[in-house]
């Protein structure tokens, strides 16, 4: 096991980033093709990749300015983190119907 373990460990993840992707490609297309999709959590559904290249936007920063990982540089790490909880927001009201009470009143 412990070998298998080991063989994993030195695997480069980014070519699976990559990857994955294009199945959330695909959900959002998906997504924006359905009539009834909550409209709100559709952008925070979009948000979420946003959040994505923040973040790696943000690690870039913090390898190159401060020679850290990401998680060790509070300002950049909080702020990409907050778009994260703007996504999800996002998504839960949408899919609660805030949007469409919203849009109803005006």
């Amino acid at each position: 096991m412990g070998g298998v373990l080991s063989a994993l460990a030195k695997i480069d993840p980014s070519p699976l980033f990559v990857l994955s992707l294009l199945p959330y490609l695909a959900f959002l297309w998906w997504a924006s093709q359905v009539e009834g999709f909550p409209k709100l959590a559709l952008r925070g559904f979009q948000c979420t990749l946003l959040f994505v290249g923040v973040t790696i936007g943000a690690a870039i920063v913090a390898q190159l300015r401060y020679g850290e990982l990401l998680a060790n540089v509070d300002a950049l790490h909080g702020g990409a983190e907050s778009l994260l909880t703007v996504s999800n927001l996002l998504v839960v009201l949408g899919f609660s119907g805030f949007g469409a009470a919203l849009g109803r009143r005006q």
